[in-house]
């Protein structure tokens, strides 16, 4: 194997993201890594109309997200952790996958622990997939990991 200097793990707070932090922790623990999180606020999640609706900007609705998230991110790891793994995280806004090979490529991360929601076939073909695109793109290697509770679906 090859030697690990830092693991990133793409969150985005769901039960699956939480199941690949928890493989990534323990190859962090293992190998004495790095360990980085990264949150990417799409662009979808802010949508024109927002002032309108809530009375607020675009902008002050996107930097209302980018807070909650960078927040929510630095709760997934004990004080202990975050000293332990030189725990960095980050919040951005684009396109995830997009963001998350850019992170990878900027901060010289050598592997990616990211989860897999296993849509099926329709879905897939519908939405497409994060994780897939990462899988094809990313410069280093990247584990998948499903949440155990995901049944198999036909293809």
């Amino acid at each position: 194997m090859t030697s690990t200097k830092a693991i990133l793990v793409p969150i985005d707070f769901s039960d699956t993201s939480a199941q690949a932090l928890h493989y990534a922790k323990e190859f962090a623990r293992r190998f004495e890594k790095g360990l980085h999180l990264l949150h990417v606020v799409s662009d979808a999640d802010v949508s024109p109309g927002t002032e309108a609706f809530w009375g607020f900007s675009d902008k002050e609705v996107q930097r209302r997200w980018i807070e909650v998230a960078t927040a929510k991110l630095e709760g997934h790891c004990s004080d202990r952790e975050q000293a332990a793994f030189g725990l960095r995280t980050a919040v951005e806004v684009g396109t995830p996958f997009v963001e998350i090979i850019r992170y990878a490529r900027t901060h010289e991360i050598d592997l990616i622990v990211m989860g897999t929601h296993g849509r099926g076939a329709v879905k897939h073909l519908l939405m497409g997939s994060v994780a897939e695109q990462v899988v094809r793109q990313a410069p280093c290697a990247v584990l998948t990991v499903r949440h155990p509770s995901h049944k198999f679906e036909k293809p």
